[in-house]
């Protein structure tokens, strides 16, 4: 049974298998977007605020 998934890019449904070399993505092109977009900082991955002082972690 194949597994289908959606490109991350443009939602194109793509078969996930070993001789697809760009999965999850559909092409070269979504994957090179996809990369910008990391490198110019458009995703963020949230942080916890921990509090600056290390004793207040022991607590």
């Amino acid at each position: 049974m194949a597994t289908f998934v959606d490109c991350p890019t443009c939602k194109t449904r793509v078969e996930w298998k070993e001789e697809n070399r760009w999965r999850p993505f559909c092409s070269e092109r979504c994957k090179q977007i996809d990369l910008g977009a990391w490198a110019e900082e458009k995703y963020t991955i949230p942080a916890v605020n921990l509090p600056e002082d290390p004793e207040e972690l022991a607590e």
